[in-house]
């Protein structure tokens, strides 16, 4: 028996029938315990043991309680990697309430969605974000903004005002561990973004992958940190919160603008951090700046999104001094299966294995399992503490995410003798850019509200840094015509109501659009048209 089949052999869950987040990620440490270093844009720098972490977010708890939030509410956050984040989400669980993380570079029209349909009751931001929250959930009415810097002014509130006038002494609700605790939006492709809600024990369906993917996470002297929002899964819950359910610390770092490989490598020298989650875009911008570290100032890197290849891997193992364990999830449910350098062979190009705990089969069309080498859906075994409760108020879309007990994840895949995970496209149209999904159909509705748009298709292209960018494709009404401004006007739109990362850095005008008989957009044709102009593969798309 190889030392991957003990692991998975010897392999028991342990989720208690009482398990509460906000508790087991600060609460039950020892209180001196480093827990975080804080990093603002304009220098501030703030370290917090779990003591801290704990009585900050008692405090909040009992603010928010105070404020009518209970059992089953939800509190929207929209905030970087800054400490009130991280206090925030805490106090939120132990209320037993529920968090929902919005990233801060949703536009109006994203943010108008998610929180219409949360039906957040409050929500927690800074003063750069607050004129285009404040204005959606003024819209909507019934939500009570909280600021976390600043002096904002009535109806809203500040954070450390009601932090400084509360008790630290908070009696967390005893959650059950399957209670609903995080409410995470993701993009499809048959509508607008769905919100996945999870359960408290989503961090421990989480740990075997993290102490794998990790080398046996956590080693004296482990440090986190990781450029990935803390507005998503996979910064939110791969790095934050799984680092504080095993009692290390890690760094939160806001900084404006994108990612930038010197930043990052002054920081993981200065703060001394060993451990990180970076996404294969970051690895390939590292690369273009030359990037080095000297040798054992990492101790573990885990990656994820796409597959980085054996010429990528190859040069974080010489010029980063690690082996990059790669792993695959998806919202729904993530961290279930990937690498572990220190314990099996790494296979480059391959997803990996899956973790001990977790099941996970390929496949055919009838649901029947497929056998190595056949191409079929990858597909989770449920019950599993790492998959999703249910899509927010959608039970029909829930049922067809899990029909059987398998949870269908959209993604094709072949799994070969050895147990290997191959990835070999996608299902659905969901676009992959720079760890971002994106849906396409939240495009195409944006892109729509423009005067001069009569018909839009969004679709993902090969890009060399994130994988795939958005290209649309836009037919124009009457009294319109093509040109570079009105391109770049159209963009625009995107950019400024959705998100920075969806907009199309691609467009082009067309004078017609492939539909299906009942008017669907064919996007699978879109791809194929690419793929004759030297565009996007659809073999690799799963077409």
């Amino acid at each position: 028996m190889t030392a991957y089949e003990e692991l998975r052999a010897a392999f028991r869950w342990e989720v208690p029938a009482s398990f509460n987040i906000g508790v087991a990620c600060a609460d039950v440490h020892p209180p001196r315990a480093p827990a975080l270093v804080s990093l603002l844009a304009d220098g501030t720098r703030r370290e917090l043991t779990f003591g801290e972490v704990t009585a900050y977010s008692n405090r909040f708890g009992n603010a928010l309680r105070e404020l009518g939030v209970g059992v089953g509410d939800r509190v929207a956050v929209v905030l970087p990697q800054r400490l009130e984040t991280a206090i925030a989400h805490l106090a939120v669980y132990k209320l037993g309430a529920i968090a929902v993380p919005l990233s801060v570079l949703f536009g109006p029209d994203a943010l108008h969605h998610r929180l219409g349909d949360s039906g957040a009751r409050a929500l927690v931001t800074d003063r750069r974000s607050l004129e285009r929250v404040a204005a959606v959930a003024g819209e909507l009415g019934g939500i009570q903004v909280i600021v976390v810097d600043g002096e904002p002014q009535r109806p809203h509130l500040g954070f450390w005002p009601l932090v400084d006038a509360a008790s630290d002494r908070l009696q967390a609700v005893r959650t059950d561990a399957d209670a609903p605790a995080l409410l995470i939006y993701t993009s499809g492709t048959t509508g607008p973004p769905k919100g996945a809600l999870h359960a408290h024990r989503v961090v421990l369906g989480h740990a075997p992958g993290f102490r794998l993917s990790h080398d046996f996470f956590p080693r004296p002297g482990d440090r986190f940190w990781s450029p990935a929002d803390w507005a998503w899964i996979g910064g939110l819950v791969n790095c934050l919160l799984s680092t504080w359910l095993h009692g290390r610390p890690i760094v939160g770092a806001v900084r404006e603008g994108a990612f930038d490989p010197e930043w990052a490598l002054a920081l993981v020298v200065s703060e001394r951090v060993r451990n990180s989650f970076l996404p294969p875009t970051a690895l390939k911008l590292l690369r273009s700046a030359g990037a080095r570290l000297e040798p054992g100032a990492l101790r573990t890197v885990m990656s994820g999104g796409e597959v980085l290849g054996a010429e990528l891997l190859a040069w974080a193992s010489e010029r980063l001094g690690v082996t990059v364990n790669e792993i695959w999830g998806q919202t729904e449910a993530n961290y279930v299966l990937g690498n572990s350098s220190s314990v099996w062979e790494i296979r480059p190009g391959s997803m990996g294995r899956p973790y001990p705990g977790h099941e996970v089969a390929v496949l055919g069309p009838g649901g029947e399992a497929l056998a190595p080498g056949e191409v079929g859906e990858l597909a989770v075994r449920t019950p599993d503490p790492v998959v999703f409760l249910e899509y927010w108020r959608q039970p029909e879309e829930t049922r067809a995410k899990v029909p059987d007990g398998w949870l269908r994840t959209g993604d094709r895949a072949r799994l070969d003798e050895e147990g290997y995970l191959w990835f070999e496209g996608r299902v659905d149209d969901v676009i992959s850019s720079a760890g971002y999904r994106i849906g396409p159909e939240e495009i195409e509705q944006c892109l729509l509200g423009h005067p001069a748009v009569a018909l839009a298709a969004a679709i993902g292209v090969p890009d060399d840094t994130r994988g795939e960018v958005v290209k649309a494709f836009v037919i124009l009404r009457d009294g319109f015509e093509p040109a570079p401004a009105l391109a770049e006007e159209i963009r625009n739109v995107v950019r400024t109501r959705l998100a920075a990362y969806e907009y199309p850095r691609h467009l082009e005008f067309v004078t017609e659009l492939p539909l299906t008989v009942t008017g669907k957009i064919r996007r699978g044709e879109l791809r194929r048209r690419e793929a004759d102009r030297g565009g996007v593969d659809p073999a690799a798309r799963g077409e």
